[in-house]
């Protein structure tokens, strides 16, 4: 039980939540349930599918130059070319280069739009970088994607002296989705429903005033217990209320 203390603060009795929670179990798995179903629902029928199509390019460069400064790399230093990558990952993001590829696949994007839609990154920090489109139609991603393996070699080469980018994997039409993930809405729902029902509950239950019986009292306030008044119509053979309801029906038989 909640047990007062001097300072006005209430003492949380956890045993007692738990037995609340216990005897309300068929409430919160209810809710659980209920928002599990809620967030399934959402995501089936609001969430639109989104496909992914994706390319791998191999980049090795046996020297370069950015501007004036001018750089070696052997093969052997390429395993710390993540910065090298990186750069040609700015390169793909760039505005010339995507409104290239907006061009060349005749699409009725803006830049900022394209952009949002395309993401590069290194695979495992080796030489080899991965290009994926995201799209509702996935005709249109592998279409990205395709165009975009199509554009960026030169696109490189006009920047990076002596680069040589190769296709290594070439873009696939996807034919399932990648999002929305059912079961990942699905969790998502059934712990919200169960934590705001067990939430709700334990709520309720401290809020409650109500006094129960005289141990309640006591634990609760710390007011000793005087005397007890007896229930006069508790129908136990040994109570009051037992003579009380014989002498009732007794009365009404004579009538």
């Amino acid at each position: 039980m909640n047990t007062k203390l001097d300072n006005n603060e209430f003492e949380i009795d956890i045993l007692h939540l738990l037995k609340v929670l216990w005897k309300k179990a068929w409430i919160i798995i209810l809710c659980t349930i209920l928002l599990g179903a809620i967030t399934l629902s959402y995501a089936y029928f609001f969430v639109t599918p989104q496909y992914q199509a994706k390319a791998m390019m191999y980049v090795n460069n046996s020297s370069f130059s950015v501007g004036s400064s001018s750089f070696s790399i052997s093969t052997s230093e390429l395993t710390a070319a993540k910065g090298l990558l990186d750069t040609y990952v700015i390169i793909l993001k760039s505005r010339t280069t995507l409104e290239k590829v907006i061009e060349e696949a005749d699409l009725d994007y803006t830049y900022e739009y394209l952009s949002g839609m395309v993401t590069a990154s290194s695979v495992n920090s080796t030489e080899v970088f991965q290009i994926v489109a995201t799209s509702s139609d996935p005709g249109e991603a592998e279409l990205i994607v395709d165009t975009i393996v199509k554009v960026l070699p030169d696109r490189i080469a006009d920047i990076v002296d002596g680069s040589s980018v190769r296709l290594v994997d070439h873009a696939v039409l996807p034919t399932h989705r990648s999002s929305p993930s059912y079961t990942k809405y699905t969790m998502i729902g059934l712990i919200i429903g169960f934590l705001l029902s067990c939430g709700v509950i334990v709520l309720i239950d401290l809020m409650d005033t109500t006094i129960r019986d005289e141990d309640y009292l006591y634990q609760r306030y710390s007011i000793p217990v005087l005397a007890v008044v007896p229930d006069a119509y508790e129908t136990k053979r040994s109570s009051y209320g037992y003579y009380y309801k014989q002498k009732d029906a007794a009365e009404k038989t004579e009538k």
